[in-house]
């Protein structure tokens, strides 16, 4: 699956240094993986949620969370936000 953008998670990690690891090996993962649906996105991301027209990760032990929009018929993930645990509390990423 192609993954846009890196950038989104380099720039999170900048601020959580901690989430730096987890966040990449989301990544590699992702990059590595086919995922033709949702099912299959959750048999890799037991931590994975579809909430409205987006899915979100949780990722590093639930200390992040990733909210993602995918096409599995092209397979390509966009990154929309990028948050704290409380962060995404707030709701300000739907």
């Amino acid at each position: 699956m192609k993954l846009i953008s890196n950038r989104a998670l380099r720039e999170f990690a900048d601020i959580h240094p901690d989430a730096a690891a987890p966040l990449q090996l989301f990544r590699v993962r992702i990059e590595k993986g086919t995922f033709r649906n949702f099912a299959a996105l959750g048999d890799t991301f037991r931590g994975v949620d579809k909430v409205g027209n987006l899915y979100v990760f949780n990722v590093g032990g639930n200390k992040c969370r990733i909210a993602a929009s995918i096409a599995f018929s092209v397979q390509t993930i966009w990154i929309k936000a990028v948050m704290t645990h409380a962060e995404y509390d707030e709701g300000r990423w739907k």
